[in-house]
């Protein structure tokens, strides 16, 4: 049974005063206000009358604060649980529908400087080889990747100074854009590196990249100073404001994340959003993704040696309560997690997966070194994206290459607009069509293709704009006859 969340007196002599608009981490993540979050949360677990006022007001898809969702992720009353998952389902559905974005990682270097416990990149691992990719490199991954089918990317470096400064990340997102290898080509660059300055977040966003991403891994500051011992990234401050940086230098689209199993899930959970609520009272936009990786295996790292692990129902449950807690923004799972546990939370609220995916560097590529050699972590979902495709597909979804709200300049408030209006689906889903009919024709299986082909005839029906819905027919033709790359 879980305790009851108790904090220690020297965390709280002479908090910061919570404030959501601050500037500082320790003022808009306070642990004083997650520690009373907790205990509030704890105290009505088993409060019907308060859970039922919460999911109602989630059913209005407004969202919920972080203590709100606090009480939701505690609840103990089955009833009541079995609603919060119908009500992420029934959200997801309506805001997301049935489509389901791919993307994959790419990994271009990892030397790191930081002494971060659980990762295998850590600057004292011996073990783990050490690479780099040159251009060239990096453009022959490219096509590796495009010819599996992928449009969307999100680019992974270690920290290293001298290995991966912020020149050798923009030449590289200027290769994979200007990679083009048949019909296919990288659409979209989303960037995961480490937190840098107001003025580099300016470069990356004139470099045309999509969404920046960042994992706080636990936002409990204590247990943060432990995990990351020496390095840059053991600034807890300078680390946690990295989206207020990226924000300033004009990316609109940020995306968050903690690495559950290091801390206590649910102090985390409760950082997490009010990390959403930080970014939407300042900015007026909360965070366009949230991911929610769990602790793997991988070289030197045994996930057994952190007491924090959460099981498959404890993670279903956070997402499907982040789902109610946060109902516009989307929530990406990787290829970390089983096809089984995959499954079970894209109904629960999960619009954004990886697939095929290679966590090494220079993974893609036959010729390089083997995957379990320079990986990050341990993938679970080894299927091809081919394989990953016609699943989706069997299950109902619309596997979605869709690129268009970024290049279309719909991205930040204006997506967010458009998504709480309910109008972003009368886009998304006649995209995510042509994207898909795009992969049956240059990449797919023939199974997959007949699988896809019987999908199309049937969602092409589905568009409840007649318009959109002629259009969409006219451009799948065209899509047939050798043209590429329709959006609206």
């Amino acid at each position: 049974m879980r305790e009851k969340p108790v904090s220690n007196a020297s965390d709280l002599s002479s908090p910061p005063k919570y404030d959501p608009k601050s500037a500082r981490a320790e003022e808009f993540i306070s642990h004083k206000e997650i520690m009373d979050t907790l205990a509030y949360a704890w105290e009505n677990r088993s409060n019907g009358p308060l859970i039922d006022d919460i999911i109602a007001k989630a059913r209005a898809g407004k969202g919920l604060t972080h203590r709100e969702a606090a009480v939701l992720l505690d609840c103990t009353i089955e009833e009541k649980n079995r609603e919060i998952y119908r009500l992420a389902e029934e959200l997801k559905s309506k805001i997301y529908g049935n489509r389901i974005v791919l993307f994959a990682p790419l990994y271009l270097s990892n030397y790191c400087i930081n002494g971060c416990v659980y990762c295998p990149y850590h600057a004292i691992n011996k073990h783990i080889p050490r690479k780099k990719l040159s251009q060239e490199e990096i453009r022959r991954e490219v096509i590796a990747l495009q010819n599996m089918g992928h449009k969307r990317l999100a680019l992974e470096s270690g920290e290293h100074p001298e290995q991966s400064p912020i020149e050798y990340i923009l030449e590289s997102i200027e290769t994979i854009y200007s990679t083009k290898h048949k019909n296919g080509a990288i659409r979209r660059v989303n960037v995961n590196i480490a937190a840098t300055t107001v003025e580099n977040y300016r470069r990356l966003k004139e470099a045309g990249i999509g969404t920046y991403i960042l994992f706080q891994e636990t936002y409990n500051k204590e247990e943060y100073k432990r995990l990351h011992p020496w390095g840059p990234k053991s600034d807890y401050a300078y680390h946690t404001e990295a989206m207020d940086r990226a924000m300033q230098g004009g990316i609109d689209d940020v995306g968050l994340g903690v690495l559950f199993g290091l801390g206590l899930y649910r102090y985390d959970f409760v950082g997490l959003l009010m990390h959403a609520e930080h970014l939407e009272a300042v900015y007026g936009v909360g965070p366009h993704t949230i991911s929610v990786p769990r602790l793997c295996k991988a070289d030197d790292i045994d996930p057994r040696e952190f007491d924090n692990g959460i099981d498959n129902d404890t993670f279903a449950k956070i997402v499907a309560c982040i789902r109610v807690a946060a109902p516009y923004t989307g929530i990406i799972v990787s290829t970390r997690e089983s096809p089984r546990v995959r499954e079970r939370v894209l109904r629960l609220g999960v619009s954004q997966i990886s697939g095929g995916s290679r966590t090494s560097v220079g993974g893609y590529v036959e010729d390089e070194l083997p995957e379990e050699d320079s990986s990050q972590f341990e993938v679970s979902d080894r299927r091809t994206l081919d394989e990953v495709v016609r699943w989706l597909m069997e299950l109902g979804y619309i596997p979605s290459f869709c690129t268009a709200c970024y290049r279309e300049g719909r991205t930040g408030e204006v997506f967010m607009d458009l998504a709480k209006a309910g109008n972003i689906h009368l886009r998304c889903q006649p995209n995510a069509l042509m994207t898909l009919k795009e992969y049956l024709m240059d990449y797919a299986s023939p199974l997959t293709r007949d699988v896809g082909e019987a999908l199309l005839r049937r969602e092409v029906e589905e568009i409840p704009h007649e318009r959109l819905r002629e259009i969409t027919r006219k451009n799948l033709t065209g899509i047939e006859a050798g043209e590429r790359d329709f959006r609206v």
